[in-house]
């Protein structure tokens, strides 16, 4: 039997993240032309304005997500992925919920994000919906792109 999935903060740059780096950068190439992405890699991912957490499943890195300082009251979510194979089991949807908690608790009172708008990114968009983001206009350096979508949620 498998342990509940577990969430901490850590550095990005760890060995055993590998895979889930790689398989995030696979996904945001797949569909995305390259002036439309905005991922940021492992090194970019490990500054001290990031907050970086991986979930872990009997101690093997399963998902990730992170959100970054854009100014004291906002931040926005950058890089969350959770593996293909375990995907439909509510794992992604913990891990915005614990973002949306860190950030909160660190004293964020928005979070935005940027992601796709190619079907690809849809259950994306859904998921965000669901947790209460809204579409927005572009933030923080960002400008109008037919391959984004921004989004934006208060944090009560």
């Amino acid at each position: 039997m498998s342990a509940a999935p577990t969430i901490a903060r850590e550095r990005p740059t760890a060995p055993d993240l590998r895979l889930l780096m790689e398989r995030h950068t696979a996904d945001m190439h797949a569909d995305t032309p390259p002036e439309s992405i905005h991922m940021m890699d492992a090194s970019a991912l490990d500054q001290p304005h990031i907050a970086f957490y991986v979930m872990r499943e009997n101690g093997v890195a399963v998902g990730m997500g992170a959100f970054k300082r854009i100014d004291a009251t906002h931040a926005e979510i950058k890089s969350m992925h959770v593996l293909h194979e375990l995907r439909g089991r509510g794992l992604s949807k913990a891990m915005l919920h614990h973002l949306m908690a860190e950030a909160r608790a660190a004293g964020f009172s928005r979070l935005s994000l940027e992601t796709g708008s190619q079907p690809a990114f849809e259950p994306a968009r859904q998921l965000y919906l669901r947790a209460g983001f809204v579409e927005c206009a572009p933030f923080e350096g960002y400008v109008l792109d037919p391959n984004s979508v921004f989004m934006t949620k208060v944090l009560a």
